[in-house]
C-alpha cells in the first residue's frame, strides 16, 4: 500500500453524474477547508519558530516533532484536495 502513488480521493464535480455534482462540490468545499487550517497551523509553527516564541510552550524535541507533524498534514491535505489551479497545472503536465 505504500508503494502505490496517492491518488485525491475527492471526486472532481465534472467527472461526476449530475445528480452527485451538489454533492460532490459540498464534499471538494470542506476539503479545501481542511486543508486551509492544516496550513494555518503549519504557518503558525513557522511564525513559533521565527519569532522564538516556541520555547515557552515546548522542549526542543516536542516543538520539532509537533512541527512535523503539521508539515505533515498540510502536505496530506494539499495532495487529498488540491486547487483548481493545481488541478489545472497537474492536467498540463500530464498532457
Amino acid at each position: 500500500m505504500g508503494d502505490r502513488p496517492f491518488r485525491c480521493p475527492v471526486s472532481r464535480a465534472d467527472a461526476m453524474p449530475e445528480r452527485m455534482q451538489p454533492a460532490t462540490i459540498k464534499l471538494q468545499q470542506v476539503a479545501q477547508r481542511w486543508r486551509m487550517l492544516a496550513e494555518r497551523r503549519r504557518d503558525h509553527f513557522f511564525w513559533l519558530y521565527e519569532s522564538g516564541r516556541w520555547n515557552r510552550y515546548y522542549s526542543d524535541h516536542a516543538f520539532l516533532d509537533a512541527m512535523r507533524q503539521a508539515i505533515a498534514a498540510a502536505d496530506r491535505w494539499a495532495a487529498i484536495a488540491p486547487t483548481p489551479e493545481e488541478l489545472a497545472e497537474a492536467a498540463k503536465v500530464a498532457a
